[in-house]
Formats: C-alpha cells, structure tokens, sequence
C-alpha cells in the first residue's frame, strides 16, 4: 500500500519486505482501490531484490521487523495488516498517507 500511495503522490517508492508473501494482500487491494489507484503492476519483493542506493530515503513501516543491514531514514511503527480485516487495512492506509502528506510537506518547505 505504502509504494502505492507514494507513487500517487509523484513520490518514486519501491516497497519490500523481509518476507514478502506470494502475492498483495486482498484487502490491501481493496483498500487502495477504493481511493482509485490501481496497483496491479506491482508485487511483494524482498528488500534483497531493492538497489536501495537509488533512494534518498528508506522508510521502514515498521511492523515489528528490524532491518540492520538498511540505513533507515525514519521508522514508522506501524502494526502489519496482514490477515486482518479490512477495517485494519483501511486505517493502516490512511496512517500511511498521512505520514506521506506530511513527509511531502517537509520536502516542498525547504
């Protein structure tokens, strides 16, 4: 969700895990298409499929996994969804966007 919404936003983003499932969540899909985006061209990957050197940021979403060989950015702490309701995802959205309305702020002030 999070690549998703930053892609959005005009952000570049590439999102990954450190056990990526087989495929996107359900309810992360309903979740973003309910505000429009579509995501079908994306999938999980693993944080060893990312050239992280292209990023000026990497933003952990938290999740309860710690990422040592990464130079973290910012951790967001964020609980997974997976296998939640979609009432979960939808709220885990929203904490993203927001995250990322404010992350955009802070760049466009400087």
């Amino acid at each position: 969700m999070a690549e998703a919404l930053a892609k959005n936003m005009g952000f570049q983003a590439q999102s990954a895990g450190t056990h990526p499932g087989e495929k996107i969540a359900p309810n992360a899909l309903i979740a973003i298409k309910e505000l429009g985006i579509e995501i079908e061209n994306q999938y999980p990957k693993s944080i060893n499929q990312i050239n992280t050197e292209l990023f000026d940021k990497i933003i952990s979403m938290g999740c309860g996994v710690k990422c040592p060989n990464l130079p973290i950015w910012a951790d967001w702490e964020l609980s997974d969804p997976v296998g939640k309701p979609i009432q979960v995802y939808q709220n885990t959205r929203d904490k993203i966007q927001i995250l990322l309305e404010n992350l955009y702020q802070t760049q466009t002030d400087a």
